[in-house]
């Protein structure tokens, strides 16, 4: 087991995966900050109606 074995932490280095072997470290929340809010889409305008003749 070494740089091949994609289930070893070095074999993840090597590839330059990640998985349950090499994860990403997650930060912690931070107490008393904001909460980031995301902007809701922009509704589209309805076309307007065609006059019928």
């Amino acid at each position: 087991m070494g740089k091949g074995d994609r289930r070893t932490r070095r074999g993840k280095t090597y590839r330059g995966s990640y998985g349950n072997s090499r994860a990403h470290s997650v930060q912690p929340a931070v107490a008393g900050g904001k909460a980031t809010v995301t902007k809701p889409a922009a509704a589209k305008k309805a076309a307007p109606k065609k006059k019928s003749a």
